[in-house]
């Protein structure tokens, strides 16, 4: 009997894995991801309302769902404050500096080609 089973695609191109990109990629390529990015990372920290200030575009869920998806991926600290009323700020991790310190070329490049 022949052997019906693909073998899985490989990200290997000239001897470099790309594989660890795609979680990259499926998180920044997210709607809003690569703008909270940079708009976090402009500040020290920011409330979600400043946050929303910065993308009136976006849907308070869409900012919300981003936010928890980049807290999971350690891209983003958030802090809540025991105040009345509450309070709670956003801020880049380690990682989500570096983040966006890498997308910094790329930002650039849109804004000469746009």
């Amino acid at each position: 009997m022949a052997d019906t089973t693909s073998s899985a695609p490989t990200c290997d191109v000239g001897g470099t894995c790309y594989c660890p990109l795609t979680g990259v990629i499926d998180t920044l390529s997210r709607k809003y991801a690569m703008q909270l990015v940079s708009i976090i990372g402009a500040h020290d920290s920011l409330r979600f309302a400043e946050i929303e200030d910065h993308l009136p575009t976006a849907s308070t869920s869409t900012i919300s769902k981003r936010l928890d998806e980049f807290e999971e991926a350690g891209l983003v600290s958030r802090t809540q404050y025991n105040e009345i009323p509450p309070r709670v700020e956003y801020a880049l991790t380690d990682d989500g500096d570096e983040v966006r310190t890498r997308l910094e070329p790329l930002l650039e490049w849109a804004t000469e080609n746009s």
